[in-house]
């Protein structure tokens, strides 16, 4: 039963941990936050995603990054397109959410939703994105 209750408290722990350990020494723990990579099919369906992603709060910033050229295999055959690709930068707790909001309003049947922990960066900017994602 403890070994069940630790297991079930670890994430609420860690993040007491993770936000008592950058107080007190002011420093960046890296994974704290995240860029998530997300792929559209043209500009104004990113833009509309980049939108819904920024007015429910789910990140702090939302580039759009211009067309690209993509080759990836679909029901067994090679397609060629070209997408748009979003940056999406959030908490590191905010993916899971980011991802299931963005799969519920995406237009592809299995859209490409994933994450990067953040390592390292400007601790300015970092501390912005911590300013701009509200907690969970």
């Amino acid at each position: 039963e403890v070994l069940t209750l630790l297991v079930l408290m670890y994430p609420l722990l860690r993040g007491l941990a993770v936000h008592l350990h950058s107080a007190l020494t002011g420093s960046y723990i890296p994974g704290t936050h995240s860029i998530a990579l997300v792929s559209c099919l043209n500009e104004q369906i990113a833009r509309d995603i980049a939108r819904a992603i920024m007015d429910k709060k789910l990140a702090a910033c939302v580039n759009i990054l211009p067309k690209s050229s993509a080759l990836y295999f679909w029901k067994g055959e090679l397609e060629e397109s070209t997408e748009i690709l979003l940056l999406v930068k959030t908490r590191t707790s905010k993916i899971g959410e980011l991802s299931n909001y963005v799969r519920s309003i995406h237009p592809f049947e299995i859209p490409e939703i994933i994450s990067l922990p953040i390592d390292q960066g400007n601790p300015l900017y970092l501390k912005w994105i911590e300013e701009n994602v509200p907690r969970d």
